[in-house]
């Protein structure tokens, strides 16, 4: 095959609208290569990255110590099913057990089958453990959630974009008001009630921080009704919000924890489940897997991964940034009617533009910064969601609050 030439970002945008299936509507701008807190568009232009993957690259863009071990795994053994042992993947759930602070963890790919996975667990702990009738068993979920895109997971999403015209719908669920413990006192009074399935912050609903005490009250709520609360922390966790764990803000165990994306620094699908023996055990031979999950590369990757969270001290970083940055913001915010609120933990936060959810305002600002050097993503319409890679430095902190001001300041609707 002959080499292919060099394709411009325009070029580039318009095979993907030509071949690819029309599920993303991404920010114009073409990327081809990462490095830290930097990413290069195809002309060259570099740009602050603000996404970080959806939190994927908390570790930075092409961090050589995974991408290493990556590499050096690479060439010795990619992948044998799970029909057979590796070389690699107990020391992975021994060391991510450790850290984590669990028995045992179901090893998956992304954090939708992670997701899949906790809920399944959650049932057969319902029917083999807890006693419900089999088929009965009920888990609470919270509005205006996102735990990803499965078909089982839109049956309780409350997004139309999500489910609309994707039904039948699949049952078992109870939808209650994120951020509400009496509607959480209500649900668990129901029968046939298995687990509560929440996100410490949700993260693709703007940025929604709840009450402080939310958390540990829902724990103990749980505990005290004998429901398992399960932690999704695909988003939140892997020391973005300033802390290992979202849920360790509020010293929060829970009973099945959820992993993904930044799992692997972004640089290979890995997720895993987490739960302690009681609950892991119910899953037998057979009845859950992927041929993937657990394959030598991903082992090694995630290993690399937490090692570097650990040795670098992002969570630290992300805590210390994390209140400048919103300190910053709270200062932009005073010089602009266009924003009414920042609001986030470490570095995981969001600014509230003033206008409707259905305006264009929060893209035009996005294609605005992006112009002047920062990427970042408009969720939920009027909502611009602010998530760096957790390397970042106060001096390039700084930089960008500059880049946002200076957007902000001269925007014009």
């Amino acid at each position: 095959m002959e080499t292919m030439e060099k394709l411009d970002s325009k070029s580039l945008m318009a095979l993907e609208d030509k071949y690819g299936a029309h599920n993303y509507h991404p920010l114009p701008v073409v990327l081809a290569k990462g490095e830290g807190v930097h990413v290069w568009d195809v002309e060259g232009k570099k740009y602050y990255d603000f996404l970080s993957a959806y939190s994927a690259v908390n570790q930075g863009h092409c961090h050589p110590k995974i991408v290493g071990a990556m590499m050096e795994q690479a060439q010795t053994l990619t992948l044998t099913s799970r029909a057979f042992y590796n070389d690699a993947l107990g020391v992975y759930e021994q060391y991510a057990s450790e850290f984590f602070g669990f028995d045992k963890m179901l090893p998956m790919n992304t954090g939708a089958e992670a997701v899949e996975t906790a809920i399944k667990l959650c049932r057969k702990w319902a029917y083999e453990v807890k006693g419900i009738n089999e088929n009965q068993a009920k888990i609470i979920v919270c509005e205006n959630n996102f735990h990803g895109r499965t078909t089982t997971i839109i049956s309780f999403s409350n997004d139309p974009v999500a489910n609309k015209n994707f039904g039948p719908y699949t049952g078992g669920f109870i939808r209650i008001p994120y951020n509400d413990l009496d509607a959480l006192e209500q649900a668990l009074k129901q029968e046939n009630v298995a687990g509560f399935l929440v996100e410490p912050i949700q993260g693709e609903a703007g940025v929604y921080v709840p009450s402080e005490g939310y958390l540990s009250s829902a724990a103990q709520m749980c505990k005290d009704n004998n429901v398992l609360f399960i932690a999704d922390e695909v988003q939140t966790g892997i020391a973005r919000t300033g802390e290992i764990l979202a849920c360790d803000h509020e010293n929060v165990k829970p009973d099945v924890l959820i992993l993904g994306k930044a799992l692997s620094g972004g640089v290979y699908p890995v997720s895993a489940v987490l739960a302690n023996d009681p609950i892991m055990m119910v899953i037998k031979p057979g009845q859950h897997g992927s041929t993937f999950g657990g394959n030598p590369i991903a082992a090694k990757v995630a290993i690399a991964a937490l090692e570097v969270v650990k040795e670098e001290r992002l969570a630290e970083n992300a805590q210390k940034l994390g209140e400048l940055f919103r300190a910053k913001m709270n200062e932009i915010i005073a010089k602009t009617d266009l924003v009414n609120a920042v609001r986030g933990k470490g570095l995981l936060n969001a600014i509230l533009i003033n206008d409707t959810e259905d305006s264009s305002t929060a893209w035009d600002i996005c294609v605005a910064m992006k112009e002047n050097g920062l990427l970042a993503k408009p969720t939920h319409g009027n909502i611009i969601r602010f998530a760096p890679p957790l390397v970042m430095t106060e001096e390039q902190l700084l930089d960008c609050v500059g880049i946002i001001e200076k957007t902000l300041l001269e925007f014009k609707k």
